[in-house]
């Protein structure tokens, strides 16, 4: 099993990276996060998961090792969570803001801000929520306030005719200090050439 890996990025695509390790390229599927944060040359370290198919060999990496614990925890404990929907859910929301959304119950806050769909947002806070323990979190009513602003600055750049993801990406993209709704909503216009 491949814990990590760390070596010089050769080449980045849609939702994977090609590390060099002496001469070898490994291809690592990663989070868009991660992606956005890579550069072509540059030395980076993934902590990986492995997964082994019949047909595949498929290497999974994040940069942080509670990312990387938190996609073993979906894969692992999550009945109908795959390696592909577990990478999609994390590029959609950090971990940290889906943590607290498990530990709160919140299912509205998974489906509006990661996009996923009622039954799995249901499915992944029953089955998570008792295994939180070791997973990093804000605290709990702080998270929570967080989460609202992101919606509420997700619906207003709706209404000012941003798409759902584009808003979100947007919002990744701010100051994380940022707390204020409003204040939020102008950083992401300015993200967004407004």
């Amino acid at each position: 099993m491949i814990a990590h890996i760390i070596g010089s990025i050769a080449e980045l695509g849609g939702n994977y990276a090609i590390v060099d390790i002496g001469g070898v390229g490994y291809k690592v599927f990663t989070t868009s996060d991660a992606l956005h944060t890579l550069k072509l040359g540059a030395e980076t370290k993934f902590w990986t998961h492995q997964v082994v198919r019949e047909d595949a060999l498929d290497l999974y990496g994040f940069p942080a090792r509670k990312d990387k614990d938190f996609f073993e925890l979906l894969i692992g404990s999550v009945s109908g969570i795959g390696p592909k929907s577990a990478l999609n859910i994390l590029s959609l929301v950090s971990t940290d803001t889906l943590a607290g959304a498990i530990r709160t119950g919140s299912t509205a806050h998974l489906v509006k801000v990661s996009g996923i769909g009622r039954k799995t947002a249901e499915k992944i806070v029953l089955e998570l929520k008792d295994k939180m323990g070791g997973i990093a979190a804000n605290e709990g009513g702080q998270l929570a306030s967080d989460m609202s602003s992101d919606l509420d600055a997700i619906e207003a750049l709706k209404a000012l005719g941003y798409d759902a993801d584009e808003s979100r990406e947007a919002l990744k993209k701010t100051d994380p200090e940022i707390s204020d709704t409003g204040k939020k909503v102008k950083a992401a216009l300015k993200l967004l050439g407004r």
